[in-house]
This record gives C-alpha cells, sequence and structure tokens, in this order.
C-alpha cells in the first residue's frame, strides 16, 4: 500500500509559516549584524532576547491580524504581498514606539527603514518560494470521497474551492460533471483502489445507501482501518475543513454530535470571561465619549434624526432585551414592519454607512455587555419578530440562546451579513460550533478575525 508521506496537513502548514517566517527574520537580523554593522537591533546586548521576544510577538499578532498565516490566502501572490507590507509597516510602529521593551530610538533614523525591509523583504522571498514549491499538489493530503453522488458533489465542490487537500478518487452510485477519476460503487475493488493510491484519508457517508450496500461497504473498510487508513464521516471531515456545524447534525439526534463545550460550566474560564468583557467594555465606552462629540456633528448633517436607537433584542434563555446602538438608518425605516437589512439598503444613510463599515454603530453594545445582557463574544441577538419565523424554519434555531449574545462572534467573522432564511441557517451553524467548541483560543481568533474584519470593512 503506498503511503503519501511527503503530504504536509493544514495545522502543519500553519505552524511551517510562522516558525520560518521568523527564522528567516532572525536570519536577517543576525546576517544584517555581521556583515553591515546593523545595530539598532544589537543582538550582543543583554536585552537582545527581550527585544527579539517582543519582535517575535509583534510580528505574529500583526500577521494574524492582516491574514498572513491564513492558509486560502497563502497561495495567491498579491495577497501574502499585500499581508507582509501591512504586517511590516504595522510591526515596525509598534517596535520603535515602544521603546521600554524595544531598543532605543536609533540616532540614524534610515536604520528604521532598514528594519522594516529586514522583516518585509526576506519574508516574501521565502513566502514566494513557499508558493513556488511547498504549495503543490505533492504535499497536500491525499484522500477518496465515498458516496452518493447527491451527498459527494456539495463536498467535492468545497473541497476544489478550499485547495486544502487533493482528490484522489471518488467512489459513487453516478458520475458527477467537473470531476475525473470516478468509480462505480457496485464494481469497486475498494481495497485495490486504495492500494495502488498514496491515500491518507476516505471520507465517506452512508447516506442513500441500502443495507446491503452499506455492509458491503464495511467489509471493505475494516481491513482498510486495520492497515492504518484514516476513515471519517462526511459530517466530521465538513466540520474540520469549514469551523462549522454540518447541515446533517440538525436533525433529531442533534445531541449525539452537538453537546455543550466543557467550558460552559469552568468557573475559571467563565470568571476569566467576565473581567475581561468588564475591562474591555470600560475602556470602549470611554472612548465612544471621545469620539461621541463627532458622531453628534455627523449625525445632524447626515442622519438627521436621533442619536442613539433601541431596539428589542433576544438574549440568554429566550429573555428580550433593548440594545443601543447608534442609529444608521432614516428616521422611521420600519414603519412598515420589520425587515432584514441588506446590502446596498436603501434605508442607510451615508452617515450611516460609515458607522457600519466602521462598526461604530456597535460601540453603544459595550453598554450591555455591563449590563450583562450581552458577552463581548457570542452568537449575534435576533430580533423577536425574526426569532420567532426562523424557529418555525430552521430546525434547532432556539439552541443558539443557550448562552448570551456577543457583540461579535464566529459566525459574525466567518460569513457576511444574513438577509435571507438560508443565510441565517448558514450562520446558525457556526454558533453551534462556537457553542460546541468555546474556549480560550476560539475566543482570541474571533478578536483578531473581528479586528481585520472591522480594518478591510467586510461583513456589511
Amino acid at each position: 500500500m503506498k503511503k503519501n508521506a511527503s503530504y504536509i496537513d493544514i495545522s502543519e502548514r500553519k505552524l511551517l509559516l510562522r516558525f520560518l517566517d521568523i527564522v528567516v527574520i532572525f536570519a536577517t537580523i543576525f546576517f544584517m549584524y555581521t556583515y553591515f554593522d546593523y545595530t539598532y537591533l544589537d543582538i550582543n546586548k543583554p536585552l537582545a532576547t527581550q527585544w527579539l521576544f517582543v519582535l517575535v510577538i509583534y510580528f505574529l499578532l500583526f500577521g494574524e491580524i492582516f491574514q498572513l498565516y491564513n492558509i486560502s490566502n497563502s497561495n495567491d501572490r498579491f495577497l501574502v504581498l499585500k499581508s507582509i507590507v501591512l504586517t511590516a509597516i504595522s510591526t515596525t510602529l509598534f517596535y520603535v514606539f515602544s521603546p521600554y521593551i524595544t531598543p532605543s530610538l536609533p540616532l540614524n533614523r534610515l536604520e528604521i527603514l532598514y528594519f522594516f525591509f529586514i522583516i518585509s523583504i526576506p519574508v516574501l522571498i521565502w513566502r514566494f518560494l513557499y508558493i513556488a514549491f511547498l504549495f503543490s499538489p505533492k504535499y497536500f493530503k491525499n484522500i477518496i470521497v465515498i458516496g452518493s453522488a447527491v451527498n459527494s458533489e456539495a463536498l467535492l465542490k468545497l473541497i476544489k474551492r478550499k485547495k486544502m487537500h487533493k482528490v484522489l478518487a471518488y467512489v459513487s452510485n453516478n458520475k458527477i460533471n467537473g470531476f475525473e477519476n470516478y468509480f462505480n460503487t457496485l464494481d469497486v475493488d475498494l481495497l485495490t483502489l486504495v492500494e495502488n493510491q498514496p491515500v491518507s484519508e476516505l471520507i465517506v457517508s452512508t447516506k442513500g445507501f441500502s443495507e446491503e450496500e452499506i455492509l458491503d461497504l464495511n467489509k471493505h473498510l475494516i481491513p482498510l482501518f486495520k492497515k492504518g487508513i484514516n476513515i471519517k464521516s462526511f459530517e466530521k471531515y465538513y466540520e474540520e475543513i469549514t469551523d462549522s456545524v454540518p447541515k446533517e447534525y440538525l436533525n433529531n439526534n442533534f445531541y449525539q454530535n452537538i453537546n455543550f463545550s466543557q467550558n460552559n460550566d469552568n468557573r475559571f474560564y467563565l470568571f476569566v470571561n467576565t473581567i475581561i468583557d468588564s475591562i474591555v467594555s470600560i475602556v470602549g465606552l470611554v472612548l465612544l465619549l471621545g469620539i461621541l462629540p463627532i458622531v453628534f456633528i455627523g449625525n445632524l448633517i447626515g442622519n438627521r434624526g436621533p442619536l442613539f436607537y433601541f431596539q428589542d433584542r433576544v438574549g440568554k434563555k429566550g429573555k428580550t432585551f433593548k440594545i443601543v446602538k447608534l442609529r444608521s438608518m432614516v428616521p422611521n425605516a420600519e414603519k412598515n414592519g420589520a425587515v432584514w437589512a441588506s446590502k446596498n439598503d436603501s434605508r442607510i444613510t451615508l452617515f450611516g454607512k460609515f458607522l457600519r463599515n466602521t462598526r461604530l454603530d456597535e460601540v453603544p453594545q459595550f453598554y450591555n455587555i455591563l449590563k450583562g445582557d450581552m458577552n463581548l463574544i457570542g452568537p449575534r441577538p435576533e430580533r423577536p419578530e425574526f426569532v420567532k419565523g426562523l424557529e418555525e424554519k430552521i430546525p434547532f434555531y432556539g439552541i443558539r440562546h443557550v448562552v448570551r449574545p456577543g457583540l461579535t462572534g464566529w459566525a459574525q467573522v466567518n460569513y457576511p451579513y444574513a438577509s435571507t432564511v438560508e443565510d441565517q441557517e448558514t450562520k446558525l451553524r457556526y454558533d453551534l460550533y462556537y457553542i460546541k467548541e468555546r474556549n480560550f483560543f476560539l475566543d482570541f481568533k474571533i478578536i483578531i478575525k473581528t479586528i481585520t474584519t472591522v480594518l478591510f470593512f467586510r461583513g456589511q
């Protein structure tokens, strides 16, 4: 049986990118110090270890914010160039202007420019080499998809779009247009097929198969499993590559697949979250007070109506509360009844577009967080009028109300604005994934993605 020992998994790729970025930067600093007398970051000084550590923190942090470690972007030269430039600029600015934990400002200000080049050009060169040689199907995980054509088609299209894994073949009851290496379930010799291919994983769905077909399939799968071939269900694989709950989990046996995260009752996790929520909310409200005069003038000119807007939203356990926002729509925008906001909604004023794009309209919700109506992170609260209809159309929609709603959330940073029932169903699956996997690391990812979303004006 052939093995694809050369493939680099997604988690390994992310680690490799981070590790080699830092190695390349350190090597360049050492080279510049040794051969060109670059003294801004003197590696022989007693505090050199601290300075290098701070540089690593800054570079990796801004790299996350500017999507330098987004696997989907890592094979696009333009996006990589943009991410590296933005990361290097931000790292340079923060590094230079935090002299208590970094070297003092150099007398020769050109050394600051050299510093920018040191942390950008070598990384850019190595990343282009990565695109040319390592981002290749040779290093992708090789998989075989087994399932009915109805189920397999959507998954095959998703894999093709994600460009994460290589589909060596698919076994199904019918050929699917646009995909090669088809084998029919009735006459395929699965053992021979796998033995002749460098397969790492089988993705299997028995949905639509008869009991006889499932029994026959298992006779082939068990020996392959014994030989070390990893076998996953469609649903498990979908959850791994999308970071959302598959639609198939939303059925009468939902409790088999969707459970509370262990942190739901973890007192330390909840305590730390409460402290962070309180501190961030106080800082946010102080900043709001600082920009309020400017917002007030903009509202007078561009909105011409009340500055704040109060609206009923559904919170934890289905209880309603008044959410507070900066008004971004014309007065009496819903005189004909509640409707979802949509892209290029005519009810949104010119100044309101600015507030929405910059997310300033959401800032007053820090007050709701301090009151205990909301958390910093959680599913976005919906309106009672919409919740009633959505609970009728989407199975188990009410599950999202088991935790407090948030100012930002996993669905919010992974999916654009929802204006249809289908969009809401997709966002629900992201919310359920958060409820299922809730932890400090996921919360941190949401904060970083939120900053990215705001900086690049996404999601509106």
